[in-house]
């Protein structure tokens, strides 16, 4: 009978001549990569059920013998009753998986890559080649979530990106520059952090007669490394780029095959092992930090950072370093006073990220500072998302920052503590807290960027209990920082404050319309489209209803995340009344964000004409907290009147 193969290459697999095994269940699967993963060591029992639950059943050594027994007769059906098993082999307090040398293929790939630093030059391209094609997918694909995988995962990983640059420095130095251009730009492009495949590549077509498409090359890994995320190109790069241009007739193809070539592959690989890998981890952190840096610019750089975010916290992960992820993804410490995501999908993926990574971490006082980060950072990108995971994680991370006396540490914490604190109305004057605090905390100690969001928090608290007073001084000081820091995004806040501020006045109709869409255009290319999108409409929408004036709704505009709120509007516009009180009555909560008030107010303006008891009494309920002050003015932007007079009209309507 033909031997048993396993692959980890991809999904994990067994096979037998060609056919795929059926290995039943996840958790079965689980088993297998598990015991893979060990290399033929003994795994207990114990540490088993450890790693395949979070919380273990009441019978799960039970259950972990019922998946062994299930594998072995996947693995071994003609085995006869009660003989012993042969491959899956129970040793002491557990199991272990008897596969031979060239079972698997992730250790046939291992053992391919080390003969070919042994072949000639000329030979070591095709067995690179043939051990790359082991390749099905990410390592132990379905298991990336795991501890018990994430080392083996990033060892293999690391090593197939080893093997591919090796095979195209060897193509590139046997004058095979050709063959080696396709698969370096495939490579580039999913790993541009990785500057030697940026050389090889620039390398490769000028040894084709490509000058202008190296230069090219070489001038999209500066844009990446210095333009977007503002590291400097090696000495490699740089070294290369003035040799390109210069002509140097060391860069010239070689006459002769390298068969060198091998042999200086493999000191490069111990030196790597000695020193770059402490170094790359450390550009990792500060590229991070550099990251961001630039956000604080906006518009092209807010953006590019967003874009270029995710890439560093997934190759922070594929170290398998817990700690060195955890100051990655910290050390994004933006500042930012709007509750509502730009980009929901980033965020859901980073608080992904933080969350793993903060199972992992050590339980340590020494990983205190690193899990504060990790906790403010869920806070952070869980903003306007109703879940009470994120008032949590920015409860714990102030209780953490407090107690280090970190003035840093605090600040980004209270960052977290203020996109929680829209959960309910009426928390303008907690907001207002936070916003103090920062102020003197950032000055005191030169901590800029959340000064500027302390100043902002207060302009939009004060503005919620009408003092207006106060919010001028706040926005005059944050005008004086903002032209002496160079941060352009104030002006996009204190603009609208200006317009908030006239229709609070009672100022002109019209004049307030046009600060309004004046202020709008100005959003365009900030690179807050979570501002953006929707916000003038809803502005315009509270305008005329503050004013009681008709809603005069416009369904063609882009209303973003506010349509459900504008829809039923139009219906009513439309005489369509019944389809209207279906909308109202389907409405879900507002967003625990800073136009938490004014979106209630929206759905009380229908009720109110659509004479909903049920819409009335809930609306009501939600607005009280926030008597006394004006709805929607927490954000700083809009305005739908004084929560008072909406109070007002929903007791006359229900009779009160």
């Amino acid at each position: 009978m033909d031997a048993v193969t396993f692959g980890v290459l991809g999904p994990v697999t067994a096979g037998r001549g060609g056919d795929v095994l059926a290995l039943k269940g996840p958790r079965h699967r689980a088993v297998l990569a598990r015991l893979v993963v060990a290399r033929r060591r003994v795994v207990p029992v114990a540490r088993l059920v450890e790693d395949l639950w979070d919380v273990p059943p009441p019978r799960a050594v039970g259950a972990v013998r019922t998946f062994v027994g299930d594998l072995r007769r996947a693995l071994e059906p003609d085995r006869p009753p009660r003989a012993p098993a042969r491959l899956l082999v129970t040793e002491g307090p557990g199991y272990v998986l008897r596969a031979a040398p060239d079972a698997v293929d992730a250790w046939r790939f291992e053992t391919a890559v080390a003969q070919a630093d042994r072949l000639p030059a000329a030979q070591a391209p095709a067995r690179l080649q043939a051990a790359l094609a082991e390749w099905r997918g990410p390592a132990y694909a379905e298991f990336g979530g795991e501890e018990w995988a994430r080392g083996e995962r990033s060892r293999l990983t690391e090593l197939r990106l080893r093997a591919v640059e090796r095979r195209a420095e060897l193509l590139v130095d046997l004058g095979r520059a050709a063959e080696a251009v396709p698969d370096l730009d495939a490579h580039v492009a999913e790993h541009p952090w990785r500057e030697e495949a940026w050389r090889l590549l620039a390398l490769a077509l000028y040894r084709t007669g490509r000058q202008a498409d190296a230069l090219a090359v070489l001038r999209r890994a500066r844009a990446l490394l210095a333009g977007s995320l503002g590291v400097d190109p090696g000495p490699r790069l740089r070294r290369l780029e003035a040799g390109i241009l210069a002509q140097d007739p060391g860069l010239d193809p070689p006459t002769e095959p390298a068969e060198a070539a091998a042999r200086l592959w493999a000191r490069a690989t111990e030196a790597y092992d000695r020193t770059v890998a402490a170094g790359a981890h450390a550009r990792l952190e500060s590229t991070v930090g550099l990251l961001a840096d630039l956000a604080v610019t906006g518009g092209g750089g807010l953006e590019a950072a967003r874009e270029h975010r995710m890439t560093a916290v997934a190759a922070a992960e594929e170290t398998g370093d817990a700690e060195l992820t955890a100051r990655v993804i910290g050390a994004y410490d933006v500042p930012a006073n709007w509750t509502r995501s730009d980009d929901p999908d980033l965020a859901r993926r980073i608080v992904a990220a933080a969350e793993r990574t903060l199972a992992a971490l050590p339980d340590d006082p020494t990983a205190d500072a690193a899990r504060c980060r990790l906790l403010a950072t869920i806070a952070l990108e869980s903003r306007g998302v109703r879940s009470p995971r994120g008032p949590r994680a920015a409860d714990e991370a102030e209780r953490i920052a407090r107690r280090l006396d970190d003035p840093a540490l605090l600040a980004f914490a209270l960052n977290g503590v203020f996109m929680q604190s829209c959960t309910t109305a009426g928390l303008a004057p907690r907001r207002d807290a936070i916003g103090a605090e920062l102020v003197t905390l950032a000055a005191r100690h030169a901590l800029t960027g959340h000064e500027v969001l302390g100043h902002l928090i207060r302009v939009q608290a004060r503005c919620a209990l009408a003092d207006f007073t106060t919010a001028d001084e706040h926005v005059a000081a944050v005008e004086r920082l903002a032209e002496r820091y160079e941060r352009p995004l104030v002006a996009v806040f204190t603009g609208w404050y200006r317009a908030l501020r006239q229709a609070a006045a009672g100022g002109p109709y019209d004049r307030v319309e046009a600060a309004y869409r004046s202020c709008a255009a100005r959003l365009d290319g900030t690179g807050m489209p979570g501002l953006e999108r929707g916000l003038l409409p809803l502005a315009l929408l509270g305008l005329r209803l503050a004013r009681g004036l008709p809603a005069d709704v416009d369904p063609r505009a882009d209303w973003g995340p506010y349509r459900p709120w504008a829809e039923p509007f139009a219906l009513l516009a439309d005489g369509r009344d019944a389809a209207a009180r279906t909308a109202l009555r389907a409405l879900p909560e507002p967003p625990p964000d800073l136009l938490y008030e004014a979106l209630c107010c929206a759905e009380a303006a229908l009720a109110l004409e659509l004479g909903d008891r049920t819409a009335l009494e809930r609306t009501y309920e939600r607005l009280l907290p926030a008597a006394g002050e004006l709805a929607g003015a927490g954000s700083g932007l809009l305005t739908f009147g004084p929560v008072d007079g909406w109070l007002a009209a929903i007791r006359r309507a229900l009779g009160r």
